[in-house]
């Protein structure tokens, strides 16, 4: 059934990652959600039929509908994050397939940077493993709001329910321990098609939605208008023109909140005070706007601000600070060691900055913390005390995904170290870890 222009126009948007270990089935069950719901194009499943014939294949692959790279083809695996759109009648998707080698991880920190939600894949047969847990504690370390556990290749386990509710159970205290606000269990097999797009015949025990049924009414919500209004300056326009001699405006797209003319709001890190006297977007004045638009503010005093200064309401500005305590997902082959000089990308701002102190580790297995590692290796989860050579304005992670996150990033040659988010580690743990045998158990 062919999704009309009109009915994209009133649905929503979901940017979900995918994740799991090694061969768990992720490109799988993604090519599985791409055919079954009818979003791929005859041209692309024809070339997947024939390179699945010509690997000795009777049936197409579907995973090679995502794993496009010829190495990836070669090794049948995933190795880079493969990006798809597709869309049904009642949600618009931006789908981000990660890795699941652990030398990857980096890339799903990558996939899952911007998502509101996540689908964890475990192996049936296999469980829970360590990168199960290295993918749910980087979900929430970015804070993912929704988290799925599909629970692939059930057809491998004779479709049994205590094999299922045994790995849920497990899963749930895991990803609730580290304070995931909510977890959804389905058991699936992608290969067969079971719970994927359509209901499976085999698992008459479960009652709860497919994958897509559930990736269709999650509730998403993309108000970030009801955030601390924040506007990251990326230019200053100064026309100087006969036209508009003494206009200044400092344009930029607003990170969150909502702006209004007659505001008083900060200019940060100077922490000058100034009222909004003018609002341009779209070339057009206006009394209001929200994020994510982007727009131009005029203020009623010349200060002096310039690309990486943060304008926010001055009753609800930002701490400033040279200290960025953080924690880290360290994405380089090289590693981050103490006494490290760096620079710190923070929104449009960038400033010359070094490790003062890398505090703990993070072990996965029982998120214990290592303590004094000296230094973080490729794919390491860390605490990092960094001092900036000027002050930054830096929320909370857990306010602001967009002013809370920053970038560790090598001077010599550009090189991106490690993805940072300011403030705690992970949020506040569930008063009560849901288990397969409760009542309110999420089918």
């Amino acid at each position: 059934m062919t999704t009309t222009a009109e009915q994209l126009s009133t649905t929503t948007l979901l940017r979900f990652a995918t994740a799991g270990s090694v061969d768990d089935g992720k490109s799988t069950l993604v090519g599985r959600l791409l055919h079954d719901s009818k979003s791929v194009l005859t041209d692309q499943l024809e070339a997947v039929e024939q390179a699945s014939l010509s690997r000795g294949q009777e049936a197409p692959d579907l995973a090679l509908l995502t794993d496009g790279l010829r190495a990836e083809r070669e090794q049948g695996i995933t190795i880079d994050v493969a990006y798809r759109y597709f869309a049904t009648a009642r949600r618009r998707f931006i789908l981000a397939d990660t890795p699941g080698h652990v030398q990857y991880t980096r890339n799903m920190v990558t996939g899952a940077s911007t998502a509101e939600l996540a689908v964890v894949l475990v192996d049936a047969r296999n469980g829970v493993v360590e990168q199960t847990r290295r993918h749910a504690a980087v979900a929430a370390l970015l804070r993912v709001p929704h988290v799925v556990l599909a629970v692939n290749k059930m057809d491998l386990v004779d479709y049994a329910e205590p094999v299922f509710a045994a790995i849920a159970e497990e899963f749930t205290a895991y990803a609730a321990s580290l304070g995931v606000p909510e977890i959804t269990a389905i058991p699936i097999s992608a290969l067969a098609g079971d719970n994927v797009v359509e209901p499976s015949a085999h698992m008459d025990w479960y009652g709860g939605p497919t994958v897509l049924e559930h990736l269709e009414t999650v509730p998403v919500s993309h108000d970030l208008t009801a955030c601390h209004a924040r506007l990251p300056v990326q230019y200053v326009i100064r026309p100087q023109s006969a036209e508009h001699p003494d206009y200044r405006g400092y344009a930029g797209q607003i990170a969150a909140g909502v702006f209004r003319v007659g505001e008083a709001v900060s200019v940060l890190p100077s922490g000058r005070t100034t009222t909004i006297t003018g609002i341009d977007a779209l070339g057009e004045s206006v009394d209001i706007a929200w994020a994510p638009q982007s727009v131009t503010l005029r203020l009623a005093d010349d200060i002096d601000i310039s690309r990486g200064d943060l304008i926010a309401p001055a009753d609800d500005a930002p701490a400033v600070s040279q200290d960025v305590e953080a924690t880290v997902c360290h994405v380089a082959d090289q590693p981050l060691s103490v006494g490290q000089r760096v620079l710190l990308k923070h929104t449009t701002r960038t400033v010359k900055a070094i490790v003062k102190d890398i505090p703990s580790r993070l072990t996965l297995d029982d998120l214990s913390q290592h303590p004094a590692p000296g230094q973080l290796v490729a794919n390491d989860i860390g605490r990092v005390v960094v001092r900036t050579a000027e002050p930054l304005a830096l929320d909370p992670y857990e306010y602001s995904r967009r002013t809370g996150s920053f970038l560790l990033i090598d001077p010599a040659d550009g090189t991106t170290l490690s993805a940072g988010m300011a403030g705690a580690a992970f949020a506040e743990a569930a008063e009560a870890v849901v288990t397969a045998d409760d009542a309110e158990w999420d089918f």
